[in-house]
């Protein structure tokens, strides 16, 4: 198990998770994290990262997503298709990457082969954060257009609109995908997926920063504050609350193991936390470990060594497709009532393999692949050129 946390200063930090052995007349087991690597491959803060069976994928206000093959240790490649922050990152199973940034833009990329299988324009500003439904069928995003929007991920087009009030900068599904909640602030919007409507509202005493379903109907919120609160989202009451950090809780991440129900919590005061859940969710979660990494952490994820890709991966007819010339013609004639625009050109991703660094008291500074400077750095070379040439035949 490794965990996986991206800061303002540009690296990404890994740290492998064991489980220590349990002394006689201990009644709490307690787990140990080890600094495994820092990477420093981004040249600007990392806003996103996530994580498969395989990969995990960090994103940055570079404006690039880097990927890191975690089996073998080594810095996979970039994908540069977006202008603008990366703003979130979802994967579906092994196959599927989804990814959204300030430019609009939600791609669906190959996870096999890293290439873009469709770009969707799908908001007017900002995709600010994506969701994807358990069944890899759809997708919802939220934006700085005031819109909310269910996308078909098998046709990759927009399936509904709906006009919100204020912008949203989270939405999620629950695990069995029957309800989704929006979070506009310090509210929680819960969505009954039958009737696509408002079923309640939860309030939280700051800004929340991230929520993550700890069951059904259990919701684990973290805002701009010290606090985790646990909300029951049937009776929109508050189960419990308990201090995590020492500054506010800037990403969460829960999973389940044979043993435990865990929850990971990421702050600005630099610790990574992990958390065991009781049973009753009344009852506040005992520290299984923490560490400090001594940065302002932005993003989370935990990178579970187990192939689980046969039963993650998405069914034949549901697996998003490439895009023919057919289906290409008719998106961008863009039919009454259709909001998705096609992007026609695929980007294919610049592949440098490097292993990754080994943990030092400083980051290490990699050679980060920053397309767009060298992109400038040709043209003006070329512009150049042709001025010279031009002053040569008038002379």
């Amino acid at each position: 198990m490794e965990l996986v946390a991206g800061c303002y200063e540009q690296v990404l930090f890994g740290f492998t998770v064991q489980p220590e052995r349990k002394a006689s007349g201990d009644h709490e087991q307690k787990w140990t994290a080890v600094a495994h690597f820092t990477h420093h491959a981004h040249t600007a803060s990392l806003s996103a990262v996530a994580v498969n069976s395989r990969f995990v994928v960090t994103g940055s206000k570079d404006e690039t997503i880097h990927i890191y093959d975690m089996r073998k240790k080594i810095e996979h490649g970039a994908l540069v298709h977006h202008n603008g922050t990366i703003t979130c990152l979802k994967f579906h199973g092994s196959r599927h990457l989804i990814s959204g940034a300030e430019d609009g833009l939600i791609c669906v990329w190959d996870a096999k082969k890293w290439e873009c299988l469709k770009s969707i324009k799908a908001h007017k500003g900002h995709v600010t954060f994506l969701s994807i439904h358990p069944s890899g069928k759809l997708a919802l995003s939220v934006g700085t257009d005031k819109t909310l929007r269910t996308w078909n991920l098998v046709e990759g087009r927009s399936a509904f609109i709906k006009n919100i009030k204020q912008n949203a900068h989270i939405v999620e599904w629950s695990p069995k995908g029957e309800k989704y909640i929006v979070v506009i602030l310090n509210k929680i919007d819960v969505y009954q997926l039958s009737t696509a409507s408002v079923s309640g509202t939860i309030t939280n005493e700051k800004r929340i920063s991230s929520v993550t379903f700890l069951s059904d109907s259990v919701l684990a919120v973290a805002g701009d504050e010290e606090i985790i609160r646990f909300f029951d989202c049937d009776s929109l009451t508050c189960l419990c609350e308990f201090k995590a950090h020492e500054n506010r809780v800037k990403d969460m991440f829960s999973f389940e193991t044979p043993e435990h129900h865990v929850v990971v919590t990421a702050s600005s005061d630099g610790f990574i936390k992990m958390w065991k859940l009781k049973q009753d969710k009344k009852a506040p979660p005992s520290l299984l470990c923490e560490v400090n990494t001594s940065a302002r952490l932005t993003c989370l994820g935990v990178w579970l060594d187990t192939v689980m890709e046969a039963k993650e991966s998405l069914p034949p007819a549901t697996e998003p497709s490439p895009v023919g010339k057919e289906e290409q013609s008719k998106i961008n004639k863009k039919e009454p009532g259709d909001v998705v625009q096609e992007g026609a050109a695929q980007a294919k991703p610049l592949v440098k393999k490097r292993g990754l660094t080994a943990n030092r008291n400083k980051a290490a500074k990699g050679n980060s692949l920053v397309l767009t400077k060298k992109r400038k750095m040709i043209e003006m070379l070329e512009k150049k050129k042709r001025k010279k040439k031009k002053t040569e035949l008038m002379q």
